[in-house]
Formats: structure tokens, sequence, C-alpha cells
């Protein structure tokens, strides 16, 4: 029987020695660190699904080379999966494989955006979405044809189609969080983005009822799993987003998603995201203010027209006993050394619950890359490990390089502050309780700003 190993490139990569040794003591950035860390390749397991029963199969996490004595294995064939930061890493590991004799398959985003680069490291890659291909692509291994490219050349994939992911061949012990698909591609295109549009540039949705099924594969492995939904806008589309989470209420999960900043002008969605147990929403905020903002999002401008109601429609996010991760992007053309200071008063104004802070990261493939690259304000193209998110590889238009990065250390160093993030969640519980005594008729208590509450003890 021959053998295929699933190979997962995994855990959060940065450069920069400085916030590495910041990371030690900030407790709110490491943790959302170790859930991301923790998360499984969704990917691999759906290839998993698709895989005749006459291959001998394994799910493999790789989180740091360098402490890995040997590589799991042998194998016949290795399918490996990388995001961009660890690709340097993939392409290492990959030529260890082919040099013991195992044939090696890669795909995902940045193989997609860079073929030629990765076809120096793999017997084939696959380009674009796999699963319209995987199949093909082993029955020609066997046959000793294998093509050097695999890319759908047909329709898209139709998620009715999906596999059952292989949930099975993960240790349930090693993951607080499994993920779960229910759509693929987004309506917006942000020029930064390098999610599932750059290969599922059509906006499609799984059925629902083949979601459910999903959920309850899951739960036979896990009691009381928590879903973390691996879509890039899961309420693009609204009424059916509706849908969905009625049918996730039935399911007794709790659950993690991301959409944008629309879903708190619907009460009845709120309502019903609070009853489905959904724990919390990442929305990309980007900034605070609309320096930055104008051309960010390239169909409509979307982004830039929500800024002035961000306060508000946080507020009411939250007080509908959801948490928000609000996700800001530093750097953004546009803006200057001021906007660290903006976005420090944001999140202490709003009591954001959790938060996650970025620096402007050109991607490959993205518009955003080759726009930069143009202008020629890249700083080391091609070192793929530089795109962490954290760390600096481009030339901002109204900042110095050394500006960014410092700013970006230096707010984390508050908005991660232990005390801080503390005090950020006990601000949503309170206001949970100010608004059970707003229904029952008593006067709302008002929020106490973090400054004013240091100054007060100072």
């Amino acid at each position: 029987m021959k053998t295929i190993g699933l190979i997962a490139m995994s855990g959060v990569r940065v450069v920069n020695p400085e916030l590495i040794n910041l990371g030690l003591t900030l407790p709110g950035f490491i943790d959302r660190g170790k859930v991301i860390a923790s998360l499984p390749t969704l990917g691999l397991l759906t290839l998993a699904g698709l895989t005749p029963d006459r291959f001998e199969f394994s799910y493999h996490d790789i989180f740091d080379i360098n402490k890995l004595d040997k590589p799991p294995g042998p194998f016949d064939l290795v399918a490996i999966s990388s995001l961009a930061a660890q690709v340097e890493e993939a392409y290492t590991l990959a030529d260890r494989y082919q040099a013991a004799g195992s044939c090696v398959i890669m795909g995902g985003l940045h193989v997609s955006a860079e073929p030629q680069e990765a076809l120096g490291h793999a017997d084939a890659i696959v380009v674009g979405e796999a699963e319209p291909v995987w199949p093909k692509l082993l029955e020609d291994w066997e046959a000793g044809r294998l093509k050097r490219v695999y890319k759908n050349e047909g329709p898209q994939f139709d998620l009715a189609n999906s596999p059952m992911p292989r949930f099975d061949l993960l240790d349930p012990t090693h993951y607080n969080r499994i993920t779960v698909q229910t759509q693929r591609g987004c309506p917006f295109k942000c020029e930064f983005c390098a999610a599932s549009i750059r290969i599922a540039p059509q906006f499609r949705t799984k059925p629902i009822d083949r979601v459910v099924t999903e959920l309850r594969e899951i739960k036979k492995l896990w009691s009381h799993p928590f879903i973390e939904l691996a879509d890039d806008n899961t309420f693009a589309n609204r009424p059916r987003g509706k849908h969905l989470v009625r049918a996730l209420a039935a399911e007794n999960i709790h659950w993690f998603t991301e959409t944008d900043i629309s879903v708190a002008d619907d009460p009845e969605l709120l309502r019903l995201l609070r009853e489905s147990g959904c724990s919390q929403i990442l929305i990309g905020l980007e900034s605070p203010v609309i320096a930055g903002m104008d051309g960010l999002e390239q169909k409509a401008n979307w982004k830039a027209k929500q800024v002035d109601r961000y306060r508000t429609a946080i507020r009411r996010i939250q007080d509908h006993g959801i948490t928000v991760n609000g996700c800001f992007i530093l750097g953004l053309d546009g803006s200057g050394p001021e906007t660290f200071d903006a976005v420090w008063r944001f999140i202490e104004e709003t009591a954001l619950f959790e938060v996650q802070l970025t620096v402007l990261t050109p991607f490959a493939g993205t518009p955003l890359y080759k726009r930069l690259e143009r202008e020629g304000r890249l700083l080391y193209p091609g070192q793929w490990n530089r795109c962490t998110l954290f760390d600096v590889n481009f030339r901002p238009d109204r900042m110095t390089v050394e500006t960014l990065e410092t700013g970006l250390r230096d707010l984390m160093g508050k908005v991660y502050n232990k005390e801080f993030t503390a005090w950020r969640r006990n601000q949503f519980f309170d206001r949970l309780r100010q608004r059970r005594r707003a229904e029952r008729g008593s006067d709302e208590l008002p929020l106490v700003r973090f400054s004013d509450r240091v100054q007060k003890h100072a």
C-alpha cells in the first residue's frame, strides 16, 4: 500500500528580534498566536477526504523545522501546505523529502502566486483550487505520468460536492479549535488581501445541510467543539448567513468567524448570533481614521465609507454579547505616525475585546505587491519569510521604516499590556450587566476610559 504524508507548516513567524522578545511578555498577543498555531490545515484534511482508501495517509504539523531531527515518514508521496511566511522552510523540507525518494506535491496561495519558484522544490504543483484536480493527480502519479502543473481548466468547483474532511486524522488532544468552511471567496476586493479570493475569485457558498453534516462528524470526535469558520466573510450574503446561523444554533457549539462591520446594521442577525453560540467575530477595521482607507477596497471603496460609524457599530455588536476582534493595519499609504495614537485612542474608547495589530504586508500575487513593485518600494523582494504581518518589508509613503517598526512595537506594548487587556475584557462583561440594567429601566452607567482609571489610581 502506498503511503501519503499530509504536511502542514504551522505556527506564527516573526523575524524582528525586538518583536520576538516583546511577544514573550504580552499575553494578549501570544494568546491569539497560540490559537492560530493550534488550527489544523483544512485544505489538507479536505484532500484526504478525496483520497481513495487504497492509500495509507497521515496528517502532520511542523512548527519549527530547525527543531526537527527527522521529518515524518517515510512516505511515497507528500503534500505540503504552507503560508508565505513559512514557505522557505517548506521548500527546505520538500528538498529533504525529495532527497529521501518521496514524490513532493505543493499547492496553496503562495504556490499559486509563484508557481515557477515552487517548481524548483516539487515534483508537481497545484495552481488554484485543489479539489477538481487531486484525484487526477493521484491517478497520474500511480501510472507514472505525473505532470508538473495541475490547474483546473473546467468550471469552478461546486462546494455542494465538497468531500468530508478527514477530521479523524487529528489527535483530539492537540487542537482547541476545528475549522469548517461554509463558503469561498469574497465580494470585496481589498488591495492587500491574500485570502481565498486569489485562488477562488468567484464567491460561492456551501449548502447548509453539508455544513451541518461536517459539524456532526466533528462532534463524534470532540464532544464540545469550538468551531472556527474558515470563511473570508461569512455574512457577505446576509439572508443565507441567517439561515446558516439558525442551523448552527441547533448544533450546540461555540464558534468564531470573520465578517465585516455591516453585521451591526441587522438587529435580527445580532440576536441570532448571540443565541447560536457565536463567541466572537473578527472584523478587518484596518484603520479608525480615513487616512489610508481611501481606495483600499477597489470595487466600491466600501471600507472607506464605514469608518465614521465604527464606534457605534462595535458597541452595538458587543452589547449583544458578541466579542469583536478588531484588526488594524499600520503603514497604509496616506497614514503617518499620528495613526499610532489614533489606533490607541480608538481601542480605548471602544474597549474592543480582542485586538489584532499588523503592518501592511505585500503578499505575492496581490495588487498591493504588484503596485509596490512598480513603485520600487519593496525592501526584500522574494524574501517571503518577512511576510509575517509583523515585519516591515516595504517602504511606507508617510513615515520611515524605523518609525513604523517602532510605532508597531510601542503600540503592541500598550495594547497587549496585561492590565489593559484585562480592563478591555472586563469592560465587555460590565457592559452586558449595564445592558440588563437598562432593560429593567435602570440608568445606563458610562464607560470609564482606561487612561482615566490609571490617572485616578496614580
